[in-house]
Parts: structure tokens; sequence; C-alpha cells
């Protein structure tokens, strides 16, 4: 046996030989284990575009009461089968299924707000309404994020049910989404319109087979996004039509023109018995269009299908004319007079359209960026303070503000300054800042300043609620010293009640 000692660094070696290996530190993002980020086909919204987007709806939801309109809401998933067969060949492959959770019901994502609007009046017996309905639906769809095609967006719709006089709903829904288009100030765009059984007319008087009118509808329904040449080869290779049949088709639904012009076409070709309905119709609805002045933006396309099952007349839809064209629709709808009498209810005729708000918030977004208008926020006033210890005060003008409902906000330090104070008002968009001091609050004045003009105008405490109402209500007014640019009591209380919404309530 050795007898030599053992060195520091033998003993070292045989410690680390007998400890065991500690594993690696994971890192956090070693630890997740996936990528963080939205589903595919969905978005964060941030509160510059939330802002935009109110802004967009709170205009939709003005347009929809002005006519009338009451609002209701579904659930965002229904019965697969209440789905199931409503949207053509292409929509029902796009249904999102959920998972079966063992308790016997299969269920499916809302595809759009029109199916569950339809099982709404049969299950609860509704016969006749003016409803609209803003919310969010799915479709397993291939995402295009740049041109508002996503997996989850927002439809704002608006039906009018029961049974009335031809086409008088039918017009009045027409002319509301020109108001709508028209309200949002969007651009320049065109409402196209066409009927179903114009459709089914021409298809008979082009030799299409009666079985084949799903197929060769959904085709042609491709002609916004492709050419003819590639349609008419689908038609022929892919749904095995005819080609003389093919080319027959695309002599009808080539052809589009004003309202009045496409119908005197169509009368002129002498269409038949086949398409007799369908035309009255289309007289109808240009005529009753032309009285509620909207016909100017309409246009009367041969080639406008709507691959939906479910319509059974009038067909429209909305696209872009000048500007960001390449969003697609913007808009559609049509009458189904069929869909509730599916669901076992009585028959209940229905017309109603929809508008995509994620396409229209792309061309909302792109024409405010240009114009700086995109704020975060809404506030309108900004309370500041050129000295120190000023925190209570400007509490107390908050509340003030607050009560009679004008959006206001302050820095929420202690003792700010006034500089970073002014630069926070100017970075969400205020409009005007109310400023004071020891010297103000002694003499009981405050300052008001026009953040935009840079006009500012000393006036006593007790008129700052009169002279801000009447600022936030004549939008074009410049600070002054005119002693009549203060709101009266009574349009104060008319500006706290509009404000707050009190005559909801009443």
């Amino acid at each position: 046996m050795s007898t030599e000692p053992i060195t520091n660094n033998e003993v070292k070696e045989v410690s680390q030989q007998n400890t065991p290996k500690q594993p690696k530190k994971e890192t956090k993002k070693e630890q997740l284990k996936f990528l963080v980020k939205t589903p595919k086909g969905t978005r964060d919204y941030f509160p510059k575009t939330m802002n935009a987007r109110e802004t967009a709806i709170q205009t939709i939801t003005r347009c929809f009461r002005r006519h009338g309109a009451v609002t209701i809401d579904t659930p965002v998933f229904e019965l697969k089968d209440i789905l199931t067969s409503k949207y053509g060949e292409e929509g029902g492959k796009l249904i999102y299924d959920l998972a079966d959770q063992g308790e016997g019901e299969k269920l499916s994502m809302r595809y759009d707000l029109t199916v569950p609007f339809a099982r709404y009046l049969a299950t609860n017996g509704v016969k006749k309404i003016k409803r609209y309905q803003i919310g969010k639906v799915y479709r397993r769809d291939q995402p295009y994020m740049t041109r508002g095609r996503q997996r989850e967006f927002c439809q704002c719709d608006f039906d009018i049910a029961g049974e009335y006089d031809p086409m008088i709903p039918d017009a009045e829904i027409v002319s509301i989404l020109n108001e709508v288009l028209t309200d949002l100030e969007i651009g320049t765009f065109r409402i196209k319109i066409n009927h179903r059984k114009l459709l089914d007319a021409i298809f008979v008087l082009a030799g299409v087979p009666r079985e084949k009118f799903p197929a060769i509808f959904s085709a042609v329904d491709k002609l916004d996004k492709v050419s003819w040449e590639d349609v008419e080869k689908e038609m022929v290779e892919v749904k095995g039509l005819d080609r003389a049949v093919a080319q027959k088709v695309g002599e009808y639904v080539k052809m589009h023109d004003k309202p009045k012009a496409m119908y005197q076409k169509l009368v002129d070709m002498k269409l038949g018995e086949t398409a007799k309905d369908a035309m009255n119709d289309m007289k109808l609805l240009i005529e009753y269009c032309d009285a509620l002045g909207c016909l100017d933006n309409v246009e009367f396309d041969m080639s406008l299908v709507r691959g939906l099952d479910y319509y059974t007349g009038v067909i429209f839809e909305a696209v872009m004319v000048v500007g960001n064209t390449s969003v697609g629709s913007i808009a559609g709808g049509g009458r189904y007079d069929n869909l509730v009498g599916i669901f076992g209810a009585n028959k209940i005729p229905c017309v109603g359209f929809s508008v995509g708000l994620e396409r229209i918030m792309i061309i909302l977004e792109e024409k405010l960026s240009k114009s700086s208008k995109l704020h975060e926020a809404q506030t309108e006033v900004f309370v500041a303070s050129v000295d120190k210890n000023r925190l209570i005060n400007r509490l107390q003008y908050l509340n003030r503000l607050w009560e009679v409902g004008i959006y206001a906000e302050t820095l929420q330090r202690v003792n700010p300054k006034i500089k970073q104070e002014l630069r926070d008002a100017d970075e969400i968009g205020c409009r005007f800042a109310v400023i004071f001091g020891g010297s103000e609050l002694e003499e009981k004045k405050v300052v008001l300043k026009n953040l935009i003009t840079q006009k500012q105008l000393t006036i006593d405490d007790d008129k700052l609620i009169p002279a801000l109402v009447y600022r936030l209500t004549h939008k074009d007014t410049y600070l002054t010293e005119d002693p009549e640019m203060f709101a009266t009591e009574e349009e104060v209380k008319q500006f706290k009640q509009v404000r707050h919404q009190l005559n909801v309530f009443n």
C-alpha cells in the first residue's frame, strides 16, 4: 500500500468524479417549448387601431339605428347541423368544428351572422324584425392579412325579416349599405347588383344542366379574382361543362352597366318567361333605389353570383373603385327567403347585408395614417399644472370634466414638468389643455389652450365647462375672447346627457 500523501488537486478530481452532473439550466425561452405568437389568420389590435375600429363601428351603428333597427346577439358557436350545407361548395369546407367534449352535441364556430340569425328567428318565433348585429365569425380560409382575409374577423350585419311588398326592403337595404360606406368616408366605391333567378334563367338559356348549376355558380363567382379564360377552363376541364355552353355563359356574365342601361339591354335580349319574375324585381329595385338617391353608386353586373347557397333573389356586393382595390369585396348580401324555413319554422322572407370590418379598416388605417389622425386615445382635454404639489387640484379638475362627460386625462405623477405634460397631451392627440398654477387658483382663473392652433386665453374657473362644451360641439371654432363662446346651462345639460347616454334609460 502506498503511503504517499494525496495532493489537493487529486482530492478535487475524485470529488468531481463522485458528484452527479448538474443539468444545464434552461433559459425562459427554452422552458416554453413553443413559439409565442397569435394563431395563424388572427392578430392583436393595438390601441390606435382599436380607437379607429370603435369609431368605425360607432359610425356603422348610428346608420343602422337611423333606420329603426334593434340589435341582437347569438352564440359564437352553433350546432354543427345548423351550419352545414348552407355555404355552397367552397364555403362548407371552411367551417371550424369544435372537438367533441363528450356531451353529445357536435358544435362548430359560426361562419357568418346570417345563418345564426335565421336560426334565431326560427327558435324564438320572431316573424318580423329590423335587426343589426356586430360580432366575430370564423373561417378556416387561407389567410391574406394585408387584404383583410383572416380566420377570425368581425362582421357588421343589417337584415330586414318579414312579409313586405316586393323590393321595398331590398331597396332600403341597398340604400343603407350606400349610407354606411359613404359615412365611413372610405373613398369611391361601387355596389354591384344582380338576381339569382336571373342567373338561373341565363344558365338555362345557355344550356347548363340544372344539376351543374351550383358548380358553375362557384366557378363564375371567381371572376372578380381570376380571368374569364381561367373560369372557362375550370368549367370545362374541372366541372365537365361543354365548351360551347361555357362560352355562351361567358357572353352573359361579362355584361355590366349602369342599372337602367343594363336593364334595358336585358329587355332587348328577350330572355323569356324564365327571367320574367327576376326582371320585374330588378325593375322595381332600380326604380326604388333611384327614389332613395343611391343609384349613382350602383352597377348592374351579370357576373355577380355570391357563392352562398341560401340566396334566392336580389344579390349585391360592394367593392372599392379608387384606392385600395386589392381588398376585394368590402360588403355583400342579398335576399334569402327559404333559410328560416329550413329550421322547421314557417318561411320568413329576409334580405340583408354584411360589412367586413377588417377590410374596411385596412382602407381607413391607410387613409388615417397619411393624415396623422390615428391616435391611441380619444382624450379631448389634458389637465396640467405649471408648479409643484398640485396633484389634488388636477384630480379635482379631472373629476369636474368627467362628470360632464368630457374625455380628460392628466399625467399620473405628483410633480410633473409642464413640458412633459404638454408633450404627453400632444402624443395622445388632445385638442385642449387646461393649465393652472398657484396664481390662477388664487384668482379663480384657468388657462384654456388650443393645442392645435396654440392659441390660449384665461377665463374664470366657473366658465371652464361652458367654454369646453361650446368648443367640443363647435369643432371649427377657434379660441377668442368673445363672451358668446360659452355653452348655455341647457347646452351643458344636453351635452352631459349625450355623453353619458342618459336618454337611453329614460
